[in-house]
């Protein structure tokens, strides 16, 4: 009795990914679901920031608030397709369902920092969920590292960012 061998051409190559229709859908639910989110946090933020966040005392670095927003849209960008590249790699829900249901955590945690510190205006408290946000966007990109290499390097701007944000974070709680 043989075994049959693979063909040397299909070793270690991924099975025929979803269709180009299919794809492109996810990609935009993958874009909605984040800019959804974003859009979320913004509102939150919107009802503080010309007010309540302007009596801060903010610590050094803090930038421009026109920043915030421009940075954050591209992060969320970048998120998108992070997860949708996970997703399409892996080649169905099923099989890169741990590694979003990680990133999904994250973007609860993102929206959850907002709504903290913005909408309860409690920097103290925030600091609790920026660590624990950072420590989410850290378990998803090693997640996302074994499956697309891509797309785990396209969340270290976001973990970057994320990082700075628990830096004004604490800076504020502390300085108020």
């Amino acid at each position: 009795m043989t075994t049959e061998r693979p063909s040397p051409r299909m070793v270690g190559k991924a099975s025929p990914g979803p269709s180009t229709i299919l794809s492109l859908a996810c990609l935009f639910g993958f874009l909605a679901a984040v800019f959804i989110v974003g859009w979320s946090a913004g509102a939150v933020t919107s009802t503080s920031v010309g007010g309540w966040y302007e009596t801060l005392v903010k610590p050094p670095l803090n930038p421009d608030r026109w920043i915030f927003p421009v940075v954050w849209n591209f992060l969320y960008f970048l998120m998108a397709i992070s997860a949708w590249l996970v997703w399409r790699t892996a080649g169905s829900f099923d099989k890169a369902g741990g590694q979003l249901a990680l990133f999904g955590m994250q973007l609860a945690l993102n929206l959850s920092w907002s709504i903290v510190f913005f909408g309860l205006k409690s920097p103290a408290l925030a600091i609790l969920v920026v660590l624990a946000l950072d420590g989410a966007i850290w378990l998803t990109i090693m997640a996302f590292l074994k499956i697309d290499r891509l797309a785990a390097l396209l969340l270290l701007p976001y973990l970057a960012w994320t990082l700075f944000a628990t830096y004004l974070t604490i800076g504020v709680a502390l300085l108020n």
